[in-house]
């Protein structure tokens, strides 16, 4: 059994240090969802890499019981956890714009060149995620791991028990129905 999963039963078991323990075991794949969570949000956010890891910490610090078996189930679980920041972020900032009266100020990063999400893209994929998980939970488990996470297909298959071709096919599927939810 590695390290996370034990961790991991003691963490369930609610023993003292446990998730510190894991959050520091699993510390560098964090920062890698989160690098590509913000990456696929566009640069319009003031969240960095590092706040979004530890702002998914102290969630799970906060949670009354931890219920994942494996490393690709916490990576799951950190997915949506983040997804959730960042939507949180981008509804705190749209409130602000509307009532407030500070300067916005866009400065520059390293993916420029890419294709920027506004807030309100942002908030209509994560209602669109919510109507999808009305009609099939696990396909919105495959987007929030595949695009929010950046897990690969076998990475995902192993966190949901399905096969590979399981995964590319809610993918697929996914991808058509959250096209027509975006479009209503």
């Amino acid at each position: 059994m590695g390290d996370v999963t034990v961790l991991l039963q003691r963490a369930r078991g609610n023993e003292p240090g446990a998730i510190d323990a894991l959050f520091e075991i699993l510390y560098d794949d964090l920062r890698r969802l989160a690098h590509a969570k913000l990456a696929a949000s566009g640069h319009h956010t003031l969240l960095d890499t590092r706040v979004l890891v530890h702002e998914a910490y102290l969630r799970l610090r906060q949670a009354d019981r931890v219920d994942i078996n494996d490393r690709e189930h916490f990576l799951a679980y950190a997915a949506t956890t983040l997804r959730s920041i960042v939507v949180d972020f981008v509804r705190r900032r749209s409130a602000e714009r509307r009532g407030g009266n500070l300067a916005q100020v866009t400065l520059p990063t390293d993916i420029a060149g890419e294709p920027v999400a506004s807030d309100d893209e942002v908030l209509a994929v994560h209602e669109a995620l919510t109507r999808l998980a009305g009609i099939d939970p696990r396909l919105v488990r495959v987007v929030e791991m595949r695009y929010f996470a950046g897990l690969t297909e076998a990475e995902i298959a192993a966190a949901l028990d399905v096969n590979e071709r399981t995964v590319r096919r809610d993918w697929e599927k996914a991808r058509l129905l959250l096209a027509g939810l975006l479009q209503r």
